[in-house]
């Protein structure tokens, strides 16, 4: 009697899944991905390098390089992107900024990164997205979207956010949500966001933590300005030195280099 029960409870169980979770999961693929199981520079048939030192619009201190192997180089199995304070060329902090930009463009998906983080006062490392054709005019009303921010003098702390015409952070509208990861700079992590019609939903080792939901589905007014992520993204991976927010409180000048080191980097999408 007991083995009979157990076998119905079994059945009853594997029947009561989703169907439609099953189905999404047996659906999903991989798209895109870079496993950095090569040595040298980044693979230039997947990564481009965004170039210079004017602040990028948040009065940051660094000057992102180009194909320079101090500051973004694969070794060891995972990409190292390195921020330094070497007075390179008269530029005192140094850094990279890779995007996948014309090289990975996705619209919807999983995009995840396994990821160890820098740790200290002014290091501001990011995993995000930005639009590829930028179909509703520049920043922001094309939209932002951050898998992973942290900045070094809270690292146990991870961000993640959009930004739109609405909703972004120099109007203090932003939508975002944090979590607290205790390992975040000593070990590898796994940050993702998974991308959908409807929603957007951020996670950190499969623990879903911040949704920002499509209002175009329900608010007959909204547009554009609520939701622009109907279009191609693609995706950045950099250390920022000091700015607006990495440096909120200060650039510890003692603590460099500082590493943003990636184990992989990974693209599903949905079949149908």
């Amino acid at each position: 009697m007991r083995l009979i029960l157990l076998l119905f409870l079994t059945i009853t169980l594997c029947y009561s899944q989703s169907p439609t979770s099953r189905e999404r999961d047996g659906r999903r693929r991989l798209v895109w991905a870079d496993e950095f199981n090569y040595t040298g520079l980044p693979d230039r048939e997947k990564w481009s390098y965004d170039v210079g030192g004017h602040g990028w619009g948040n009065k940051e201190l660094q000057f992102y390089t180009d194909r320079r192997k101090e500051n973004a180089r694969v070794e060891n199995g995972s990409l190292i992107i390195e921020a330094r304070r070497d007075h390179w060329r008269g530029h005192e902090y140094t850094s990279a900024r890779l995007v996948s930009k014309t090289k990975g463009d996705w619209t919807y998906g999983r995009i995840e990164a396994r990821a160890k983080l820098p740790i200290g006062r002014g290091a501001w490392p990011a995993i995000w997205m930005l639009p590829t054709d930028w179909k509703y005019g520049g920043w922001p009303a094309s939209g932002e979207i951050d898998i992973m921010e942290q900045v070094g003098y809270e690292p146990q702390i991870i961000h993640a956010s959009v930004h739109t015409k609405a909703y972004h952070h120099s109007i203090n509208t932003q939508k975002t949500a944090k979590i607290a990861v205790e390992n975040a700079t000593t070990d590898f992590n796994v940050y993702a966001v998974e991308w959908t019609p409807e929603e957007i939903r951020g996670y950190v080792n499969d623990r879903h933590y911040f949704t920002f939901r499509n209002e175009r589905l329900t608010n007959p007014t909204a547009d554009y300005r609520q939701w622009p992520f109907d279009q191609p993204f693609h995706l950045l991976l950099n250390i920022a030195v000091g700015g607006t927010w990495g440096g909120a409180r200060g650039v510890d000048q003692s603590i460099w280099p500082q590493r943003l080191e990636i184990d992989y980097v990974r693209v599903y999408q949905v079949t149908r």
